[in-house]
């Protein structure tokens, strides 16, 4: 079980302030432990010791962050089932989930572990005109500096890792914010980060109301923002950076085609899992699904007969596939929108009603207009919607058609068509023969329109905490 209350950690060490947030069971709806909550004061040391760190991090060889990183590993593996039942109470994710995800914890430092060592630079050759003879030219990328970050609750754990991870393995300092509904796994890591040999402020992590987190955006201290979360909260606090960097994930309502030479228990079975893990609470889950139509009738049937067979309820057991909703105000949120695509003429093929206050069955719609919620809206819940078409081209267009473009799947054979829609589609990713909800956690992951900037994975979240600078040598 959880420990009766959590410290929050500033410049490396616990502080027991408090017991003001209250961490609650999201099955049960019972407080399950309590948080120390930082004020606006706390902050503002937190990222004064970030910048005094800044110097240290930045001087730190390579093999000691990459050490550091390895500790997490080892640590992550020992607390496994630690870190999995965390998950499963403050988030109510179902415990194979929970597992999977610690897995991808576990991944994702050990990516940045192998890429601390590989942050490289080049020799500029110099010599392009007779101007520039006796002149050489090399340039590396250094650490930007102290940076923030600001996590949701869905993947409490990952992606959590997925900022923090990349800023150890290049140096940069940094201060935390994790969701106030789902601190428990930052914490855990901030625990085992206090363990390392680290210089004095190198990390803080701050649960703390959204006015105190306001200097995550605006204090000029700090060189990046990393934000995921909604569209309205990210794009507003980008427009308080100034000009500080800023990297945003802010969701979608992700769609895949199935094309007509589709093998259809290959697609029924992924678009389940896609659409239904974690009831939909991730930013690339399954929302909308359109099929050719000379398949169209057999792959809704199909469909139905599947989200049958899902097991709702409690997380902690091994068979739930589907569990709660993060807080009843989003389960109503979710029921009053399918409401609103019915009365406006759209099918409720399954699910479709609140089973309790949380708990919302895998639902499927269809005849759902593009301007209802459900459909052209961040679902966040087990809600996906189904739409046939004739025309391949068509398709694309109409998954443009959206405001969002995280990612987008494709089942298709021919590689003429794969190859269009990667030319076409206004996503960050596509993916080819699987849901738009597969990631694995080295590759560039980020959208673009309302989806956000900038991209994560280790790799490429370096390149953002990092800034080239330029060595020229004059030989007279």
């Amino acid at each position: 079980m959880l420990a009766e209350r959590y410290p929050y950690y500033l410049a490396n060490r616990p502080v027991f302030a408090n017991e003001a947030l209250p961490v609650t069971d999201k099955f049960t709806g019972q407080v399950a432990t309590r948080v120390a909550l930082a004020d606006a004061d706390t902050v503002e040391r937190a990222i004064d010791a970030a910048q005094q760190a800044a110097g240290p991090m930045r001087r730190m060889p390579s093999y000691q962050r990459k050490a550091v990183l390895a500790h997490c590993v080892k640590r992550f593996c020992e607390r496994a089932d630690e870190l999995a039942l965390s998950l499963c109470i403050e988030a109510g994710k179902p415990i194979k989930d929970a597992r999977a995800e610690v897995t991808r914890l576990i991944d994702t430092f050990s990516i940045a572990a192998e890429e601390s060592t590989r942050i490289v630079g080049e020799v500029l050759p110099m010599d392009i005109s007779a101007r520039a003879a006796g002149y050489r030219g090399q340039w590396k990328r250094v650490p930007i500096g102290p940076v923030s970050f600001i996590t949701p609750f869905n993947f409490p754990l990952n992606l959590v890792a997925h900022k923090v991870a990349p800023a150890l393995a290049c140096g940069c300092p940094f201060v935390l914010k994790p969701a106030s509904a789902t601190p428990v796994g930052a914490l855990i890591l901030g625990e085992i980060l206090a363990e390392c040999e680290l210089p004095p402020g190198a990390f803080s992590i701050l649960p703390t109301q959204r006015h105190a987190a306001d200097l995550f955006a605006t204090d000029p201290r700090l060189k990046l923002l990393s934000f995921t979360g909604s569209p309205a909260v990210g794009w507003e606090l980008k427009a308080k950076a100034g000009k500080k960097q800023t990297v945003l994930e802010l969701g979608g309502n992700a769609a895949v085609i199935v094309d007509a030479d589709a093998d259809l228990d290959d697609v029924v079975q992924r678009i389940v899992v896609g659409a239904f893990y974690q009831s939909g609470q991730s930013c690339i889950s399954v929302q909308r699904i359109l099929a050719h139509r000379s398949l169209y009738d057999a792959l809704r049937e199909r469909l139905v007969a599947a989200c049958s067979k899902l097991v709702v309820g409690d997380p902690k057991q091994e068979d739930t596939f589907v569990g709660p909703i993060i807080s009843a105000q989003e389960a109503a949120r979710l029921q009053a929108w399918i409401e609103e695509a019915r009365e406006a003429g759209a099918r409720v093929l399954c699910g479709g009603r609140l089973l309790s206050d949380t708990l919302l069955p895998p639902t499927l719609l269809e005849n759902v207009p593009p301007r209802a919620r459900i459909y052209a809206q961040e679902a966040f819940g087990p809600v996906a919607v189904l739409e046939p078409f004739d025309d391949f081209s068509a398709a694309l267009a109409r998954v443009n058609a959206s405001e969002f473009g995280l990612q987008a799947g494709v089942f298709t054979r021919d590689l003429y068509k794969a190859l269009q829609a990667w030319d076409e589609l206004e996503v960050g990713g596509v993916v080819v023969g699987d849901v738009p909800s597969f990631r694995v956690d080295h590759m560039p992951y980020g959208g673009v329109k309302s989806s956000g900037t900038g991209r994560e994975g280790v790799r490429f979240a370096i390149e953002h905490l990092t800034e080239l600078r330029l060595l020229l040598i004059r030989t007279p």
